[in-house]
């Protein structure tokens, strides 16, 4: 499976960007696609994530202003980020986890870096 991401850049706060990502290659029916990102000198962390059956979990930092969704004829993912705040800024990673049985195998796409100045 490989992940294509694109739809960073800069943005000044209070604005608005799209990310989406692109998934190829042998994609399991039964998988869960989302949005990590790492701050300079900090862990990734999870941004949102959904299921191919549209359930989604969003982290409270972004709760309320970042909306996940997905295509599934397109094997996409998007996260649209509004109210953009400097501490969003980040490197955007898309992730695919998965599942064929009890078996399971995550991929991750090239990070793309989202600046927010202040």
């Amino acid at each position: 499976v490989q992940l294509q991401a694109f739809g960073g850049g800069l943005v000044q706060a209070g604005g608005s960007l799209q990310l989406s990502c692109i998934a190829s290659g042998s994609i399991s029916s039964t998988n869960v696609m989302g949005w990590y990102r790492q701050a300079p000198g900090k862990q990734r962390e999870l941004v949102a994530t959904v299921t191919n059956g549209g359930y989604t979990n969003v982290a409270d930092s972004v709760k309320g202003r970042f909306t996940i969704s997905r295509d599934n004829a397109k094997n996409s993912v998007y996260l649209q980020m509004n109210s953009l705040k400097p501490e969003d800024t980040a490197v955007y990673y898309c992730k695919s986890e998965n599942f064929q049985g009890t078996r399971r195998r995550d991929y991750w796409g090239q990070g793309t870096l989202v600046t927010v100045s202040s």
